[in-house]
Order: structure tokens, then sequence, then C-alpha cells
């Protein structure tokens, strides 16, 4: 069947979908052509796919519900933490593993799980650095991303606390503004430093450098005292840009990382260095992951079209921006590959200028009226969203897949797609986007596993069952990632009816939380992703204090993960310093040599009794002063997220805290936050009344705080009509009853009502 005309609805009806119709022109004129796959084929295994597999995952879908209902009657019969080793207690660790085995919450962990992943880029499988999450409504996020690859350290440094601004070394001459001498110094000394920690000298010191050089294949060093010396280990001179005598770059390696010394004595910064260096420009951001999801506000075609557009421009290499800085107006597109002549190859040294691109596609849960469907009991439905994510985003990537072998700028080198899938459920949940993507390749014409998943270790049962989960993926998992906030939202939600939740700023030093970091990095050793997958950690969420950053995220690679997300090119330059500091391939041996010697039952035990234990208090005894910290901690947050997303359709952007810290926020903040308030309600900690005075006060707090944007619409003192003050008050009073505790039911609901009002 082919498809009709649009109608006047706008969907265009082809088989047994209905297509909004910009969507399917979309698909038609710009997806679609270079391909190799025609239009009847497309449209006739899209078809089948959403026939087949719709049903499957909403009963995926029902089985959370199930389950939830299961554990809320358990919780409500048991209430209050989970003892140990208290057989007596009805609460008793041993049977509350019992009851979740019973009910098939918990599964038995495989015997042996080993990932067979192959075609994995090296920015996964071997090197180790920082990621970046960015949304992909926002061309200029997203270019300024896969940019990040490289990233100025002299800039990094003169534009964060990292360098302290005491003794005159402020970030502007005081009176009269602009550049700061004293500050380039403090600047240059510590980059000369990290050169020392990095690339030594045979002898001597890059802070006494007045000159590098090429000689014979090798990197020469003129030092102030006129001696000339190489570096301690030849073998870091990687190449060169300009000539030997006067380079203008001069390209190092350490820990599989790059390192690029800028010299140019013509610029302002390199006329006043003795050796004549501009920049030292680090590898960065080696992959970086483009949000369709918690960062966005995506909820119809319009959007989908937008999102999957950027996309599209991105892997075709033809996405640009028009940027203005500084009074001037540029065009911004994606960085082309670096070329250095070779210290020991005829063959020029080129490296990719990018970060490796993932997309993070929708999860299970949500559907989408982008495209609706005629199920077979003849109803019309909206297509579940991670469906139509997987067909399209795919289909887009073919893109780059037809791409090998020819010039130009290209994400995966080994032909693969890299996609993101998050909040699933256990391994039958991974099973099913398994299946997924194994059909969208059938249909396609792609190798099995050309897909390779990300798979997300936010949701609890994904944790406790984390071996079960890669080894219903085992040859396309290429990443795990724990994520800390949707995490939580998750083990409130789960555990609502045991009790009054701890304090959220708590939650940090809570027992299960520990175990669920440890965890996540001992099943992916055990399971075999070094050298095949990245094992990641979640973001640092406070862009503006980078010096505390560098004191505190170098806990991440210290803890075997060989990538880590930050919020901004600069915190991806910053946190690249970690990875030079630690080897993570040689933690993560240390630590593979003693999960291998633990069977899988007893790697799963060792941490399972303390994932298990829930964040309950059976002494919810705090002061009238300590619960209105925490409502206003909570409805500050929700308040400052929700507006934007709701009036302005802006899904991830730095709020303000009540403190005035700005904090990158997306829907994983607001899950934990609106589910910690729904539990204090519930359990009698707060009442109705403070929680809806407190929102009303907030509201006029966020207010002020927005004061400055001119699309703001105000919510104090509109509390009856305005949709983003509704939506947020929702999350909280309608919070046990959302699915898993998410927030994206209701704000897809009232972000259509706005859109629909604004038409």
């Amino acid at each position: 069947m082919t498809a009709h005309a649009p109608t006047a609805t706008g969907m265009t009806p082809i088989h047994r979908l209905q297509v909004a119709s910009n969507l399917h022109q979309f698909i038609e004129s710009k997806v679609l052509p270079g391909t190799g796959v025609t239009s009847v084929e497309f449209w006739k295994g899209f078809d089948a796919i959403v026939a087949d597999l719709a049903p499957k995952n909403t009963a995926l879908l029902a089985e959370r519900d199930r389950l939830q209902t299961e554990m809320d009657a358990w919780h409500k019969a048991n209430p209050g933490p989970i003892t140990a080793g208290d057989s007596s207690s009805p609460a008793d660790m041993k049977a509350y593993q019992k009851f979740l085995t019973s009910i098939g919450y918990l599964v038995p962990a495989p015997k042996k799980v080993k990932a067979t992943t192959d075609n994995v880029d090296a920015e996964l499988a071997k090197q180790a650095g920082p990621q970046l999450v960015v949304p992909i409504l926002n061309a200029r996020y997203a270019l300024n991303a896969a940019n990040a690859r490289w990233g100025s350290l002299y800039d990094a440094l003169y534009g964060t606390d990292v360098i302290s601004e005491a003794d005159g070394a402020g970030k502007a001459l005081p009176g009269k503004g602009g550049y700061n001498p004293k500050r380039g110094a403090k600047v240059i000394e510590y980059a000369r430093y990290v050169l020392d920690r990095t690339a030594p000298l045979a002898s001597g010191s890059h802070v006494d450098s007045v000159g590098y050089s090429v000689r014979a294949g090798k990197l020469a060093v003129k030092l102030k005292n006129g001696k000339s010396v190489g570096l301690a280990d030849a073998k870091q001179f990687i190449g060169y840009q300009g000539n030997m005598t006067k380079p203008t770059s001069v390209l190092l390696q350490h820990n599989g990382l790059h390192l690029d010394i800028q010299i140019n004595p013509a610029t302002p910064i390199g006329k006043t260095d003795p050796a004549g260096v501009c920049d030292l420009v680090l590898e960065a951001a080696l992959s970086t992951i483009l949000d369709l999801e918690d960062s966005v506000a995506v909820v119809d075609a319009d959007d989908k079209v937008l999102a999957y557009s950027n996309w599209l421009g991105i892997l075709q290499g033809t996405l640009t921006e028009s940027v203005t800085k500084d009074g001037k107006t540029f065009t911004r597109g994606l960085n082309a590959d670096r070329i250095y002549t070779s210290a020991t190859s005829k063959k020029p040294v080129v490296l990719h200028g990018r970060s490796l691109m993932f997309l993070r596609n929708v999860g299970h849960l949500m559907t989408n009226p982008a495209i609706t469907y005629t199920a077979a009991d003849g109803t019309t439905k909206d297509i579940p969203e991670g469906i139509l994510d997987a067909v399209v985003t795919t289909t887009i990537a073919m893109h780059d897949l037809k791409r090998k072998g020819k010039p130009g700028i290209k994400n995966s080198r080994k032909g693969s797609v890299y996609i993101v899938k998050p909040k699933m459920h256990g391994p039958a949940e991974v099973a099913f986007a398994a299946e997924l993507f194994g059909r969208v390749e059938k249909m396609l014409g792609l190798k099995d596993a050309t897909v390779k998943l990300g798979i997300m270790d936010e949701e609890r049962r994904t944790s406790a069952n984390l071996m079960a989960c890669i080894a219903a993926a085992s040859s396309r998992v290429a990443f795990i990632n724990t994520g800390f906030l949707d995490r939580t939202g998750d083990e409130m939600h789960t555990a609502m009816q045991a009790g009054p939740m701890i304090r959220k700023g708590d939650m940090k030093s809570s027992t299960w939380i520990a175990a669920y970091e440890k965890n996540n990095v001992q099943v992916g050793l055990a399971c075999g992703l070094r050298g095949k997958a990245q094992i990641g950690k979640g973001m640092w969420a406070m862009p503006d204090l980078m010096a505390a950053m560098m004191t505190q995220k170098i806990g991440h690679p210290l803890a075997g993960a060989n990538t880590a997300w930050v919020p901004s090119p600069t915190g991806a330059t910053l946190h690249a310093l970690h990875y030079h500091q630690v080897k993570v391939s040689k933690v993560q041996k240390g630590m593979e040599k003693v999960v291998k010697k633990l069977e899988a039952k007893k790697l799963r035990n060792d941490t399972l009794n303390a994932l298990l234990q829930i964040p309950v208090t059976t002494t919810p005894h705090w002061s009238a002063a300590e619960k209105a910290q925490e409502l206003d901690n909570n409805a500050q947050g929700i308040l400052g997220y929700v507006v934007r997303w709701i009036d302005q359709g802006v899904g991830c952007s730095k709020v303000p805290d009540i403190h005035n810290i700005g904090l990158m926020e997306d829907r994983a903040t607001l899950r934990i936050s609106s589910q910690h308030m729904a539990n204090w309600l519930l359990h009698g900690v707060v009442t109705r009344e403070e929680v809806k005075e407190t929102f009303e006060r907030m509201a006029a707090v966020v207010d002020g705080q927005n004061a400055g944007d001119k699309l703001y619409q105000p919510m104090a003192g509109h509390f009856e009509t305005s949709m983003a003050y509704k939506a947020a008050t929702d999350l909280v009073f309608k919070g046990l009853e959302q699915p898993s505790g998410y927030t994206e039911p209701l704000l897809h609901a009232w972000r259509l009502k706005v859109k629909a009002a604004q038409a």
C-alpha cells in the first residue's frame, strides 16, 4: 500500500500508520535519499515493526505496574528499613530478597557473561576521557559539543575558578577590564606544570622552555639556561605542524590522550611567552551524547522533525549555526580532522576533530502523537516513542555508514551506530531493545549488531540485575553508565510505601548509593567490557564551580570509570586532566583481577544486600525549620525547571537554585525532587497546605530569578491560570500515581496544552 495524500488533520496514511505530514515529508525528502532504502521498503518495514513490537512494549509497561503493585502491598505490610541479619523481622533482607525473587523482580544471576561487542571505536573501547551530554534540539549546543573533542586549556583555566583571583589575578583588570596579565601568567604556569606531569623532559622543566623544535624525528626543547633537552620518553612525541625548526604545533600523547602545544609568537599571548607558546590544547570530550530524552522538551511531530534534522545534519556534516560573539557574527560548523607531520612515519598523523557521537533515544514508557497506528483490536493509538526513535534515528545514521572509506567528516570509523537506551527496567526490557534494533537492522539491510547500545544503569531493577541486563545485549553493549538522580527517583518510588525517605541531601551518603556505584564497575569488568566498551559515571551538575569539580571528580577515574559526564566543553577540557593523572586501564586491570576470582553469584551477593537497602527513616523527627528548608529547596528547583520546560520548551538549562548557584537541571533532577515531596506528603511528614504554601512562595522567588528573561511568564499571582505552575504542583500532588515516578507524562500533557493555546 502506498502513501495517500495528507488528510485534513495533517496526517498521511500509509499501511496501518498515520504519519504527521511534516514528519512524513522529512523522511521522504531528507532521510531516505542516499541510504539505498526505498520508500516502499521503509514504510512496509516500519509498519511491521510497530504491529509486532508495540504490543510487547505495552506488555513490558504492564509488568512494571504489576511489580510496583506487589511491592506497594509488601511495604505497607512491612514498613521501615530492610534489616540485615534479623530473621525474626518480617522486613529481613533474606525475606525481602525472597519476596523480590518470587514476584520476578530479581532474576537469577547468569553464571558467566561475556560481552562480544566488536567494531567499537577507540573513543569508547580504548581511550578514557570525558563525555558531554547535550540537548539535540539546540543546534549550537550540539555543534559546540561535537567540536569539544579539542579544548583550550588556557581558556578553560582563565575563565573559571580553577585559577584563584587572589593577589590581583582577577578575570579583568581592576577598573579597566580586558585581559589581566597577572591571571594570564598563572594560567601559563599551571599549563606548563601540566606538561611536566604528562610529558616530562629528560631534565629540567617545561616552565623554563624558550623554544620547541624537531630534530631527527625527536622533540628538542631549549631551556633558558641554553641547554636543549628531549622528552624523558621520546615516544610521547607524535608529530608537529609547520616546519621542523619553528613548528606551529607540537603533538604529544599521554595515557591515550593527546596534548597540542600551540606556538605563535605573533599572537598577544605568544609574543609574551619566551617559547612563543600561545595555548595548550587538550584532547577532551572523546564522546558526546546528543540527547532526545531527559534534556529536551519533545512532545509532537514538530519537535521530532527539528531533533531528527539536527541528528541528520551532524552525521552529514552539514549542520551549521549562526553565532554572535563580541559583537561579531559568524557561522559555526563541525571541525575538520587535525593533520600533523608524523615524528616517525612518512604518512601524516590524522586525528579525529570531533567527539564520537552517541544519540540517546527515548525509553520504553512514552508515546508520541507524531505517528498513530491501528492496533489489532481496531483502536488507534499513539506510537511508542522508543520504536519511533529506533527506526528513524538508525535510518538517519546510514548516512554516516554509507560514507565509510570516503573523505570528509565522519562519525564512526568502525561502521557502528551508537544509541543510548535509557530508563530500562531489568533484562527483559534490555532484551526488547536488542530485539527492536535487530528488527530495524534487518529492515534497513544492516549487519546484525551494527547498532551498539549504551545501557543506562539508572533504574533499581536494572542495578539489581545488571549482569543479566548485559547478557541480554552482549553483542551490542558499548557502554554502561550510572545515573544517580534517576536511580534515586526510582528508589523512592519503588519503596514509596516503606516510610518517609531521608532528606535528599543525605542520599549520597546512603548505603545503597555506594553499593550501586561499586556494582556498576565490578559487573562491567566481570562481563569483559574493558577494551570493548565504556563504563561511565554521572554528571557534575555545577558548571560554575570548576575548582570543586577538579577536586572531586577525579574519584570517577579512580573508581575504574573510563568516562564521566561533564556539563560543558570547558568542563570537558578540565576533566580531561584527571585522565592524565589516573591511567584508567591500569585501575581496571587491577580491579579485574579481583573480580575474576569471584563467581557470578558471589559477585552479585557481594553488593546486593547493600544495593537493596532502602533510604527510609524510622525517626522522621526533623525540626520545622529543617522540613521547611527541604520543601523550599525541592519546590524552588521544580518550579525553576518546569516553568522553562512548559512555557518555552527548554528541556535542560542552568537553573539557579535557592542559593542562586547555577545547577544543570533536567528531568532526572525533577524526578527526585517531586518524588521526595510526594513521599513526605504520603507519610505525613508535611501537610498538603504546607506544600501549597511553599510552592506559592517559591513561585515569587523563581519569578525574580527570571526577571531578565523577556519570554518569561510570571507564576506568582497566576496560580489558577499558569499552566507551568499547575504542571509543577501536579508532579507532587499526583506524584504517587505517576508510572515509576516519571515526570514525562505530566510534562508532555501540559506542554501540549501550552502549544495548543499558542497555535
